[in-house]
């Protein structure tokens, strides 16, 4: 079984770099704020010094004498110490932390810190951090992928905030979805990484900018943006309307694209796993996408549109489980048309910005594709077939023809990868940015570190509490 790193075990791959760090754990109001207890032991177990925050409302879930008793330091609640004026100075706090973790992160607390409200101790401390910002959610799946939550988290990693992503699983309401606290191991496993990679890149700083100076990048500079996967209508609860795209072809593109230099962010319905030092936003369903897609349109250089967005969703959503009626083996539900998102941006594209759609056509592939080029207001379409075998939805490999206002090209079927390579290699000789045969190569993902990835560790859970 793969452990921790400890002061003890030093091997090159768990190599501690949590060793006397100072951290400043906020734990919210929220079921699981149990896990903050194990997670205090694990940071301790590493060398760190912790200090807890805790919202009021987080004593309802966890009492703040469990919680000093592992820290081995009082629990902070209130400004206030006492009535002589004794008080938690919020500043020296934010001074003083190698690192500031929120775990579990309430809904309400998201919404407080990505607004800059200021009502009690952990929110004024955050605004008076200097160090890294850390929040790990924890709340229930629809809550989750409420927009109001997406955008939230988007403003706060947005101010340089890293976000420890909800996992999937069974909830406290007894939903399965996505919206459980991280476990504890995994959130340790991921603040040493991150360390590890502060210290590497701290090291190699001269290095890096040779790098950078020596291997040109075309698309650095350029922030893309592009759309993966199929969307999710709801009928119900536990049903709701799709398609088959896994998403693969624009995870391909999205990380092509970073190594190519660009700032990538991939606003995604799949569940592959995210693409390295690129910034995923998750949703559902069409209206969540367009909504995701208008929060960038402004700063975005080069829109990709890859996702199967389903043109049609159940015009009114059951709040229960539809059930089945004796006797009656029909069921109608009554659609109406999703918002064409492609569409809606090719209206107010401006003049600066490049646009490009994907079409899956089946028959009158050719007129479909120049139809859509037009009507939408896009520069470039690629155009695949599920006729073609090999290509379309689900398979590692594709087959696709490049159409602008002038010319179609075609290529052979290639994996997905090799077809992005082609996608952004037109995208890049429209734009006039290939200058350099190094455009050629892969650029190497170790020559040039942004972010770290969690990596999963595990540990004995077999051990007493």
């Amino acid at each position: 079984m793969t452990t921790l790193p400890t002061s003890e075990n030093t091997n090159d791959n768990l190599i501690n770099h949590l060793q006397d760090k100072k951290i400043l754990l906020g734990v919210c109001g929220s079921i699981s704020a149990y896990k903050s207890a194990l997670l205090v032991r694990l940071l301790l177990r590493q060398g760190c010094e912790v200090q807890v925050i805790m919202t009021k409302s987080a004593s309802d879930f966890i009492t703040p004498l469990t919680l000093a008793t592992l820290s081995k330091k009082p629990v902070l609640i209130d400004f206030i110490k006492n009535k002589e004026g004794v008080w938690n100075n919020h500043v020296d706090l934010g001074l003083w932390a190698d690192a500031f973790i929120v775990a579990p992160a309430s809904e309400n607390t998201i919404a407080k810190l990505a607004n800059g409200l200021c009502d009690n101790l952990l929110s004024a401390t955050y605004l008076s951090a200097r160090c890294p910002v850390f929040v790990a959610p924890a709340m229930d799946l629809d809550m989750y992928q409420h927009p109001s939550t997406l955008r939230n988290l988007e403003y706060l990693k947005s101010y340089g905030n890293i976000l420890i992503e909800a996992t999937h699983g069974e909830l406290a309401s007894g939903l399965i979805g996505q919206g459980r606290l991280e476990e504890p191991e995994n959130i340790v496993a991921f603040l040493n990484d991150f360390f590890e990679d502060y210290i590497q890149k701290e090291a190699t700083r001269e290095d890096i900018n040779t790098i950078e100076e020596e291997i040109y990048l075309p698309l650095k500079g350029k922030k893309l943006t592009l759309t993966a996967g199929a969307t999710r209508e709801a009928i119900d609860p536990v049903r709701y309307l799709s398609n088959h795209s896994s998403g693969k072809m624009g995870y391909a593109i999205a990380t092509e694209a970073q190594k190519l230099g660009a700032e990538v962010t991939l606003i995604s319905t799949s569940t592959l796993e995210n693409p390295k030092d690129v910034n995923v936003v998750k949703i559902g369903s069409a209206d969540e996408m367009l909504l995701a897609v208008e929060m960038v349109f402004q700063e975005t250089d080069i829109f990709i549109f890859a996702a199967a967005v389903a043109d049609y969703r159940p015009l009114e959503v059951a709040t229960q489980k539809i059930k089945k009626e004796e006797g009656n083996d029909k069921m109608i539900i009554e659609l109406t048309k999703n918002p064409d998102i492609a569409a809606t941006i090719g209206a107010k594209k401006q003049s600066s910005q490049f646009l490009v759609g994907f079409a899956l056509e089946t028959n009158n592939e050719l007129e479909n594709a120049q139809s859509k080029l037009k009507k939408k207001n896009l520069d470039m379409i690629v155009l695949n077939s599920l006729q073609e075998k090999g290509a379309g939805f689900g398979h590692d490999t594709n087959k696709i023809s490049i159409i602008d206002a002038n010319q179609k090209t075609d290529f052979e079927l290639k994996s997905k990868t090799e077809v992005a390579q082609d996608i952004l290699k037109t995208i890049i000789e429209k734009l006039d940015l290939r200058k350099n045969p190094i455009l050629e190569e892969e650029v190497k993902e170790e020559e040039i570190k942004k972010t770290v990835a969690p990596k999963k560790f595990e540990i004995n859970k077999e051990e007493e509490f």
